[in-house]
């Protein structure tokens, strides 16, 4: 390989990587940064945790991953998530060599949005919660249960590998330009409703992660700016591999699912008849 080839590779691949970051960053910043205003709303006014809390959360998740999208569609494809990322190089012939360097990128820009969002609301959280206990640590990583409900580590196991099959089963279809793929530059806000709709129907096991970098990248953040408990749930146990693993998972099985179900009966597309360009898009 040639050195001029060799820099242009890794200056595409850079951009990439800053794609990644910046896309999964934005994606934080919307998703701890609701989450944060609950629970500085609740502190102020009420308890958190009411329908319109909710409703609220999973609307501006939905959001951040639209906006994280569009931010990093034509650089790097916008996985923003670890998950999606192995999925893609299992069973789309993503390389298998850019997918270390992604999750890094994806994690470390979860992990500085999520500082940003701890530095803003210093003085709420400092106030809704003065020890940094699990009352506001669901701001930034996942709980079982969300700190509430009696749900074990493997119960949120299942619901994280449940809940990353649904969300990477439907990117697929809707990525998928042999099937019936959203057309004019829509396909981040379906994304974006795919999100939305899990929060509104699998939020409560587990608080649906569904992507690793989003739940691991917060919670180091939290656990170096005082929230000791980070890296274990409400009963004690150590529980920060949970939205590890159940996505990672999760997401192989929701890709094998398209894969096996849907994607090997789509149609090719027609063939031109000879001497007429194809029929344009739209």
């Amino acid at each position: 390989m040639t050195a001029p080839k060799r820099n242009r590779e890794r200056s595409v691949l850079l951009g990439e990587l800053c794609a990644e970051f910046v896309g999964t960053m934005v994606l934080i910043l919307f998703g701890c940064g609701v989450v944060a205003q609950v629970v500085a709303g609740g502190a102020l006014t009420k308890p958190p945790g009411g329908l319109g809390d909710h409703d609220s959360i999973s609307w501006a998740w939905g959001l951040g991953v639209t906006l994280g999208v569009y931010v990093a569609a034509r650089l790097s494809g916008a996985h923003i998530n670890p998950a999606v990322t192995v999925s893609l190089a299992a069973f789309k012939d993503f390389p298998w060599a850019k997918v270390v360097p992604y999750v890094v990128a994806q994690t470390l820009g979860a992990f500085i949005g999520a500082l940003l969002v701890r530095w803003n609301y210093t003085e709420a959280l400092g106030h809704a919660d003065p020890g940094h206990t699990f009352k506001t640590q669901y701001v930034f990583s996942t709980l079982p249960g969300n700190g509430v409900l009696p749900v074990s580590e493997w119960g949120a196991l299942r619901d994280q590998i449940i809940g990353t099959a649904i969300l990477v089963l439907l990117i697929f279809a809707v990525t998928d330009v042999l099937n019936s793929a959203p057309r004019a530059n829509l396909g981040p806000f379906i994304t974006g409703l795919i999100v939305v709709a899990i929060g509104m129907a699998w939020g409560a096991d587990a608080g649906y992660a569904i992507n690793p970098a989003r739940d691991f990248g917060p919670r180091l953040a939290s656990y170096i700016t005082g929230y000791d408990t980070a890296w274990r749930d409400q009963y004690g146990n150590f529980y920060f591999w949970v939205p590890i693993v159940g996505p990672l998972v999760g997401g192989l099985v929701g890709a094998a699912l398209y894969k096996v179900l849907i994607s090997r009966y789509l149609p090719m597309p027609a063939p031109p008849e000879p001497g007429r360009a194809p029929a344009p898009e739209g």
